[in-house]
């Protein structure tokens, strides 16, 4: 299949999985290796969690079923543009590739604007909506320093 037949069947599966209206209208897909290995729509409503986005969804799949953390060698196709916290978690998976239909302003227009995080996530701390506060650095560092020494880690 090419990457506009895997599109389509992420738009179609937010266009049905959002049609009564208590889901969003966002739907992913993972494909390796030309296999759909994962499909996700967006579940925030009915799990009561907020990163529960279709591409955050289909990740979680996609992990499942291949029994390993990272999709190298994958292509999401979403619905929409990702937003700041799914594009952290595509690159997280180390997702080789994203193909998207509807942009941010499409999701801004219909209520999903993302543009504070996009506006807020670079700017210092003390410029940022939500209050960061940072204390016992030395601490929080000593536990990487401990990590860095194991000789067991397991990198990721």
């Amino acid at each position: 299949m090419s990457d506009t037949e895997y599109l389509q069947k992420a738009i179609d599966l937010a266009a049905t999985k959002s049609k009564n209206g208590d889901r969003g209208p966002f739907g992913a897909i993972v494909v390796m290796d030309e296999k759909i290995i994962a499909e996700a729509w967006n579940e925030v409503w009915e799990t009561k969690d907020p990163t529960a986005h279709a591409e955050v969804m289909a990740i979680r799949k996609a992990c499942r079923k291949t029994g390993y953390h990272e999709l190298k060698g994958a292509t999401m196709y979403a619905s929409c543009e990702p937003c700041p916290m799914c594009l952290g978690a595509i690159y997280w998976a180390r997702i080789d590739k994203v193909v998207y239909a509807a942009g941010r302003d499409d999701a801004a227009k219909s209520g999903f604007d993302d543009a504070i995080i996009h506006e807020d996530v670079c700017k210092p701390d003390r410029e940022k909506r939500i209050l960061f506060h940072q204390e016992l650095v030395e601490q929080g560092r000593k536990v990487f320093d401990d990590w860095n020494k194991n000789p067991d880690k397991k990198m990721y």
